[in-house]
């Protein structure tokens, strides 16, 4: 009895069970939240969230939501209520005056609806909006519809960073392979180390039977490397089939997903059909590699037909293979000989020359050519250049004509005197008292004499007349010694050297040099010429000089004699060559410096700039040739 009781209880609690999952099913709110719960695409979530929001609000006659891309659009109705057919376009000019302000919006309408706007701002970047119709209410009731949508955006919010957050997980993770990839390249010194590294990592990491790796030679892809194959020379078909598919995406600059899907663009893949016929490969993502539009070679990854390449792995490998092709490339373009890079180098340059565009260089080497040319062909005086300084043609010098003292000497080195000029007196007190001496002695002596003829004494008259003589010579050179102590100027000269002013008094030598003079219309100009030039350089080329001091004044000359003695100077020998100036002014003075050009012949431009570097180089070579 009492179990027949508990029977009939618990079928009475199923059927209350079923009758309340029944009312629940039925319920519209149940279901949307249903779906609201399981829905997966933002457009589903939208679709689902508009109409529990609706419900939620009272008197709301028509609602839309709009989405686009972030501050971009266009932003087009996702979900519609409360009818996907119904036309909101006269909810579209508050929906747009919205996202234009980045602001919630309230707008009376001319039906006596309100109409609400309030965009959806997430990041401080307006992702869509939310419009609302809703039959006249009070203020109040106004509000606090804004109230509750304001809430009920949150839901939308959270989708979008929800999104945002799904969307940049999955970007780190293909961050994090590119970057791994990337180490797998560059962590090997040689190309062919980090080729094959960054082809064996990338198929481990999408678990692909074969990746390859080829750049462009001759027009056509080569394979270079293939993943778990440190040589393939033996596989030679199957590296020709590889290149035959990468040429296709090369050529058609597109990456190939084979097989297709229906929404891809069609392609021509008879090489891929061709290498999944002979080699099985199910799928096959072939890559062009570039850089800055010019095609380097291709990248092609094969997997087995149940493991088709997506979108995404597509973009990774993409992603991957443009930013390590460049570094790929430039190691391989680096382990070549350098009679290659070279020869490249000459072939790259040529067709820029050749070859459109590179204006600016073509000019620049038609300019340089005819410059070449017309050097070439014009000529000119081939002159020797080298350093020179002018001298006096005579030296004259004034040295002491005894041992005495200086007196007076008023005249210094670089002083101009006149012939005849007064230069130097030296003191003649002990000529005049050895003079005085000798006067009276020959006085005496006279006076002897004259006794002696007085008593007849004949060879008293011949000494006495010896004495005389002598004493008469001492005179005559005491007053020629006297005459010398005033020094003149021998003729219109420049004091070269000598400076007694400071010394008074001094005692000097006989022939004892004072001073130096040089005449002021003779002079004669010293070349120093190079040993490399002097052979071109003969007595009597036409030469001229310009000096230091008068730059803007050219002074002709003649050759007259070249020197067998050469002087060393900063490492070098130069040869002393003599000219004859022709052209004397008041400006020379003896020691002044300049450059001199003597005056060869006529030679072609070129080689006066080039004779020299060429004499240097047949120099060397015949140095170092054995």
């Amino acid at each position: 009895m009492d179990q027949d009781r508990a029977d009939q209880s618990d079928h009475r609690l199923l059927e209350d069970s079923e009758r309340s999952t029944n009312s629940k099913e039925s319920d519209p709110d149940f279901l949307f939240w249903r779906r609201f719960a399981g829905t997966k695409t933002p457009k589903a979530f939208c679709q689902n969230w508009l109409p529990l929001q609706c419900r939620m609000l009272s008197k709301v006659k028509h609602a839309m939501v709009l989405l686009g891309k972030p501050d971009q659009g266009p932003y087009t109705p996702v979900a519609v209520w409360p009818d996907a057919k119904l036309s909101m376009n006269h909810l579209a000019g508050i929906a747009e005056q919205a996202i234009r302000e980045r602001r919630g919006l309230l707008i009376d309408g001319d039906s006596g609806n309100t109409c609400i706007a309030y965009p959806i701002e997430v990041f401080e970047k307006i992702h869509g909006v939310v419009v609302l119709e809703v039959e006249q209410q009070s203020r109040q009731e106004v509000q606090g519809t804004m109230r509750e949508l304001h809430w009920g955006c949150a839901w939308l919010e959270v989708l979008i960073r929800r999104t945002e957050s799904s969307k940049s997980g999955e970007l780190n993770d293909r961050l994090r392979n590119v970057l791994d990839l990337m180490v797998s390249a560059v962590e090997h010194d040689n190309f062919h180390a980090s080729a094959m590294a960054f082809v064996t990592r990338l198929s481990i990491l999408l678990e692909c039977d074969r990746v390859s790796l080829g750049f462009v030679k001759r027009n056509h892809v080569k394979v270079s490397v293939l993943s778990h194959s440190a040589d393939f020379g033996k596989q030679t078909n199957l590296a020709r089939a590889i290149g035959l598919a990468m040429d296709e995406g090369v050529d058609q600059q597109a990456i190939i997903n084979y097989p297709f899907k229906k929404e891809d663009t069609p392609l021509i893949t008879r090489a891929h059909e061709e290498l999944e016929r002979q080699y099985g490969a199910g799928a096959i993502l072939t890559i062009p590699l570039g850089d800055n539009g010019r095609v380097m070679g291709g990248l092609t990854l094969e997997r087995p037909g149940e493991k088709p390449f997506d979108q995404a792995t597509a973009d990774v490998c993409e992603t991957a293979a443009n930013l390590i092709a460049p570094v790929l490339d430039i190691k391989r373009l680096e382990d070549r000989w350098i009679i290659k890079k070279a020869a490249q180098s000459v072939g790259v340059q040529l067709k820029r020359l050749l070859g459109p565009g590179y204006l600016v260089r073509k000019l620049a080497v038609i300019l340089f050519i005819g410059v070449v040319v017309f050097f070439s062909l014009f000529e000119t005086d081939y002159r020797v250049t080298a350093v020179s300084n002018i001298e006096g043609q005579v030296k004259r010098v004034i040295a002491a004509p005894f041992d005495g003292y200086v007196k007076k000497a008023p005249i210094r080195a670089g002083d101009v005197v006149d012939k005849g000029e007064f230069i130097c007196l030296l003191d003649d007190r002990d000529l005049k008292l050895e003079r005085f001496k000798w006067s009276t002695e020959r006085q005496q002596l006279t006076n002897q004499y004259h006794e002696a003829m007085a008593k007849h004494e004949r060879s008293q008259i011949q000494i006495t007349k010896a004495k005389i003589e002598q004493a008469e010579a001492q005179i005559d050179l005491l007053d020629e010694q006297l005459v010398r102590t005033v020094m003149t100027a021998p003729f219109d000269a420049v004091v070269m050297s000598g400076d007694l002013s400071q010394s008074l008094g001094s005692p000097v030598e006989r022939g004892q040099v004072l001073f130096e003079v040089a005449p002021l219309d003779e002079y004669r100009v010293i070349i120093e010429v190079d040993e490399r030039d002097i052979t071109d350089v003969h007595v009597g080329q036409k030469s001229e000089m310009i000096f230091s001091s008068i730059p803007g004044e050219s002074f002709p000359f003649v050759v007259q004699k070249i020197t067998p003695v050469t002087t060393a100077k900063e490492g070098k020998n130069y040869y002393r060559v003599e000219g004859r100036i022709e052209k004397v002014t008041d400006q020379l003075r003896p020691g002044m410096e300049g450059i001199g050009k003597i005056t060869v012949d006529r030679r072609k431009l070129i080689w006066i700039w080039t004779h020299k570097a060429v004499d240097w180089v047949r120099l060397k070579l015949w140095q170092w040739l054995p």
